[in-house]
């Protein structure tokens, strides 16, 4: 029973952690700038991604999601899809984000 309580919390965790998530991206499209705008929409590309990758596995860890994420930046990066500045403006918004959903 505690597993499954385990797991319901943890998708709960998950879900609001996508919602808020989302909801901030999507708040940059109406008030960012269009550097901020350029970001958040690379960002959510990746992010929307990863999500439903771990939809599909079932796996509503948090800290999964940060290594996914971190994983697909890493390899985009590799790739040069985003350089320089933007690549640091990426990652720091990700990890702002993520710190808002760990203690």
């Amino acid at each position: 029973m505690s597993e499954s309580v385990n797991s319901d919390e943890a998708k709960q965790r998950f879900d609001e952690f996508v919602d808020s998530t989302q909801m901030y991206l999507d708040g940059v499209v109406v008030d960012g700038s269009d550097q901020e705008l350029f970001i958040a929409s690379y960002l959510t590309g990746h992010f929307s991604l990863v999500t439903s990758n771990a939809l599909a596995l079932d796996d509503y860890s948090l800290k999964a999601i940060d290594t996914y994420m971190q994983t697909s930046l890493e390899k985009a990066y590799a790739n040069n899809e985003v350089e320089g500045q933007d690549q640091t403006q990426v990652s720091a918004l990700w990890n702002t984000l993520f710190a808002k959903a760990t203690p």
